[in-house]
């Protein structure tokens, strides 16, 4: 009766080790940082925050004044909180992004790159700036709504190219190619999610990219786009 029993408990933690292997490797606590969009707030980014912490990390995420200031002042506001939360370097600090959040991030790591850094995923980034940008841009509405930040969102990524660097860091991508905004989409060429065109979100230097059947506004609490950026996180692929 014991030998079974034994048995037993060994094929149980053999089969929960098979079936389970993201839990088991994530109980080392990593950091993540996460990063919202632009005139959203933290708060949009708390599903994603509690699955990711779900998994056994330890996550900032980051509220910043998204419509207040350039890109460049934002990096300085976000460092500052990620500086008091990156305290023990034998850990690794990830970074998942949204929307702007990402363009954040590149700016970040390309001035102030941490010595424990892992791996980035970025969701909806608009890394080659954004067509909607481009239509909006000379707009007094949304230069109100979107700020200086917003304006830095365009195609024309000449002013902040220098600024943003190159991607020399384990980055993986995820788009959307479903939208709930008709008026972006028929102003945007191609495949997109109601923001961004899929061409620009990827970038040179990335490691993987994927594209997911979401939207843009909702991407962050998409349950595929969660279980993909753990994924990349764990294993450096989709």
């Amino acid at each position: 009766m014991k030998i079974a029993i034994v048995c037993f408990q060994v094929i149980f933690f053999q089969v929960l080790f098979i079936f389970l292997p993201n839990t088991i490797q994530a109980s080392q606590n990593d950091y993540v940082v996460v990063l919202h969009g632009i005139a959203r707030s933290a708060e949009s980014m708390d599903n994603l925050s509690e699955y990711i912490e779900g998994h056994g990390y330890k996550v900032l995420n980051v509220s910043y004044p998204s419509t207040e200031h350039s890109l460049q002042k934002l990096v300085e506001k976000v460092r500052k909180q990620i500086i008091q939360f990156n305290q023990d370097k034998n850990r690794k600090l990830h970074f998942v992004t949204y929307s702007m959040g990402g363009i954040l991030a590149r700016g970040l790591l390309n001035h102030y790159r941490p010595e424990n850094l892992g791996r980035v995923v970025m969701l909806a980034p608009p890394n080659l700036g954004s067509e909607a940008a481009d239509f909006w841009k000379d707009n007094w509405l949304y230069q109100k709504i979107y700020g200086p930040a917003g304006q830095q969102l365009t195609t024309d990524q000449s002013k902040v190219e220098k600024f943003l660097g190159k991607v020399n860091y384990e980055l993986g991508i995820i788009a959307g190619d479903r939208s709930i905004d008709p008026l972006h989409s028929f102003i945007i060429p191609g495949r997109d999610d109601g923001k961004v065109s899929i061409s620009k979100t990827m970038i040179e230097g990335m490691k993987d990219h994927v594209i997911i059947h979401s939207t843009h506004t909702f991407i962050m609490n998409n349950s595929e786009a969660q279980r993909l950026a753990i994924s990349f996180i764990l294993n450096g692929k989709f």
